[in-house]
């Protein structure tokens, strides 16, 4: 009996449920995926070159701009290195107002995800209406800081923009109610027969393999590990009450699973925040040139995030490497391709939340 025919097809790096381009060349058999092999490199940019023609104070603006779905924790990332390498102590209020606009970030991103996945499964009215409330989440970001998904908030030292009193009791009470028409958006995720036909038991990745491959966040964390960066204290999470939000199939169903829960979370961190936030400064003056070097870890929607800084005590650093999330999943996301049908191929790549802006900067 002949072996079955072996195909290679090219997927991507334009495709329809794409958000960025990404290249798989998927080795076949009938409709059986065997192998698929990476190609990154169409959008790089050399953002990371810049530090050496940019003021490092003014760089922040240049870190937002690796990605500009967590453009926010990007610049924060830059300014915790920076502020590390320094020793500036950045004023407790700012921190506060770091980790609420941080978790916004969070709960816009996933809602950003929920909506691309409803789109990649041909699901038309869930994607229109979870990105029906995502906007609201935006018009909260801008009222805050003047852009929607570009914040221009974080500083060496602290943050440009304060929030009022009256304004962090409006947006606790707007959360409550979102939360409520989330919930309903997010039970079809969770309760309905088609969702669970195409995610369930898809994708499996084990909890070996994610730690193994070094997956990170929602990737890694719906495969039983218990790792999130935000528990490392950074700004004031130390202060803030809450457990990594995990599940254990591994499956796609759980990558989903995590992310909701993940937006539920972040409502009740950013009310705590409003809860323990004090008056006070929202920056310090920035003296002087960083020299030495750091690395700093925060956790983006999509995972850790690392940023290393390296000066020499003039205005321009030495070197700045930035690993995203996305480039650490990308192992992961290679694992679960092989044995799966190439129709569920889109969802797969959609499952690990892929961010090429940032992976190639």
């Amino acid at each position: 009996m002949n072996s079955p025919k072996r195909t290679i097809i090219p997927f991507g790096p334009q495709h329809p449920v794409l958000p960025e381009p990404i290249h798989l060349d998927l080795v076949v058999e009938d409709e059986k995926v065997i192998e698929a092999i990476p190609s990154l490199g169409f959008i790089h940019r050399g953002l990371e070159r810049l530090v050496e023609k940019r003021d490092f104070i003014d760089f922040v603006y240049v870190a937002e701009r690796i990605c500009g779905i967590c453009s926010f924790i990007h610049g924060l990332t830059y300014c915790i290195a920076i502020e590390e390498i320094m020793q500036i102590e950045v004023p407790k209020r700012a921190n506060y107002l770091r980790v609420i606009w941080s978790e916004l970030s969070r709960i816009h991103s996933h809602l950003l995800w929920l909506g691309l996945m409803a789109d990649g499964f041909g699901f038309e009215a869930l994607f229109m209406h979870t990105w029906r409330l995502r906007e609201k989440i935006l018009d909260i970001i801008e009222e805050t800081t003047g852009g929607r998904v570009i914040f221009g908030s974080a500083k060496i030292g602290g943050v440009r923009k304060d929030i009022s009193p009256e304004k962090l009791a409006e947006i606790t009470a707007k959360l409550e109610n979102y939360a409520k028409e989330i919930r309903e958006i997010t039970n079809v995720f969770i309760n309905d027969s088609s969702v669970k036909h195409r995610l369930v038991g898809v994708g499996v990745l084990s909890k070996e393999d994610a730690y193994i491959l070094g997956a990170v966040g929602p990737t890694l964390r719906a495969s039983g590990v218990s790792l999130d960066t935000r528990k490392l204290g950074y700004a004031v999470y130390k202060e803030i009450d809450f457990e990594p939000i995990t599940e254990t199939a591994g499956d796609s169903y759980s990558r989903c699973r995590v992310r909701i829960r993940e937006i539920f979370q972040s409502i009740d961190m950013i009310k705590q925040a409003v809860g323990k936030i004090q008056p006070g400064d929202i920056e310090v003056k920035v003296t002087g040139t960083p020299n030495g070097e750091f690395f700093a870890r925060t956790e983006q929607p999509r995972g850790e995030v690392i940023y290393y800084a390296k000066a020499d005590g003039s205005r321009l650093l030495q070197r700045l490497r930035v690993r995203t999330p996305t480039f650490a999943n990308v192992p992961a996301m290679v694992k679960l391709l092989p044995g799966c049908q190439l129709a569920d191929v889109p969802i797969l790549v959609l499952t690990i939340d892929p961010c090429i802006s940032c992976t190639e900067r």
